[in-house]
């Protein structure tokens, strides 16, 4: 299997072993057993089969990527899908995928595909972060739930990151917005939009996510009456997550329609001057379509008529735009 690390976490020690130790390991009751599968290629979905003895379509959910978070029950062990955020390239943003098996006294952790674009790292944060606390004796956790809430609680940190980020660059947004100093229009609204799209993903994360977590919340022979707090508090997050992620899309919609009001006052009034600059030059069009091939093109020019002319020209252009500033149309 590539990379996969196996640990028991005890009242004593936290011990790694290899793959041919999980038969005795998932024998033993005094600790809890943590298998976390990098990527489930045909050995590690043998050992999820064999060993384990997981449906054959949780399996394929593991070697496949999952688009939306889901839940299945099984009669000793609870199946989890879910995705976290990563943002990429030109305002994308892709779906970290970890699955989990949740077992009396064991849980298994599988890091689902990731867009060649992604770094792979990226897809360990939370489970690395939790193995570091455990590792420096920070953190033990007495059962496997207890390790999954851990788990959740980091994703559900690293969303709120996310969302703080996002949050961050809505606000430079609105400063340019409301300062006018906005740059290349084109690429102002692929920010804009982009931003917007994240704040709408990261949302829509947590929202599928907190269902999940609701449904497992009535699931209670799988998960120890004990633990229903830890499940209860992850629902918080998730739904704490998904309001704030709410929220600030309809403050990020409210700097986008100052832009668009403002973007069209400003074409109004562009579209208003224009009008009295037409208004203004018509007379000066009117009377050179009238006396121009008389007046001008002619070896015989009439100069004072010509100066007359001019001078009427300009007088009814000043006239025009004096009142159109009265009006205050300039």
């Amino acid at each position: 299997m590539d990379r996969v690390d196996i640990s028991y976490i005890s009242d004593s020690k936290v011990a790694h072993h290899g793959v041919e130790d999980l038969p005795e390991l998932l024998r033993r009751g005094d600790g809890v057993l943590w298998v976390d599968v990098g990527v489930c290629d045909a050995e590690a979905a043998r050992v999820l089969s064999e060993v384990f003895g997981f449906h054959p379509l949780a399996v394929h959910d593991c070697v496949e990527r999952n688009r939306i978070p889901k839940m299945h029950a099984y009669a000793d062990h609870l199946f989890l899908v879910l995705h976290t955020p990563e943002r990429g390239e030109a305002g994308h943003i892709h779906f970290i995928e970890l699955d989990q098996f949740i077992g009396f006294g064991y849980l298994v952790t599988v890091h689902g595909p990731l867009n060649p674009a992604v770094d792979p790292q990226v897809a360990f944060r939370e489970t690395g972060a939790v193995r570091a606390r455990i590792e420096s004796g920070r953190f033990k956790p007495v059962d496997s739930v207890e390790l999954s809430h851990a788990i959740m609680s980091t994703l559900i940190r690293t969303m709120e990151t996310f969302l703080e980020q996002l949050t961050e660059h809505v606000w430079r947004l609105e400063q340019q917005v409301t300062s006018g100093h906005m740059g290349n229009p084109e690429v102002f609204l692929e920010d804009l939009f982009g931003t917007r799209h994240g704040l709408l993903a990261v949302g829509t994360m947590a929202a599928h996510s907190r269902e999940i977590y609701g449904r497992m919340t009535v699931t209670a022979r799988l998960v120890p009456p004990e633990r229903q707090p830890l499940l209860d508090d992850v629902v918080d997050q998730f739904e704490r997550v998904h309001r704030l992620a709410a929220a600030q899309r309809d403050y990020l919609e409210g700097v986008i329609d100052f832009y668009r009001t403002r973007t069209e006052t400003k074409m109004t009034i562009a579209a208003e001057r224009l009008a009295v600059v037409a208004v203004i030059t018509l007379p000066i069009t009117a009377l050179a379509s009238v006396y121009g091939m008389n007046i001008i093109v002619n070896t015989e020019s009439d100069i004072p008529h010509l100066a007359a002319v001019l001078f009427v020209m300009v007088a009814v252009s000043v006239a025009l735009l004096l009142w159109a500033k009265r009006h205050g149309w300039w």
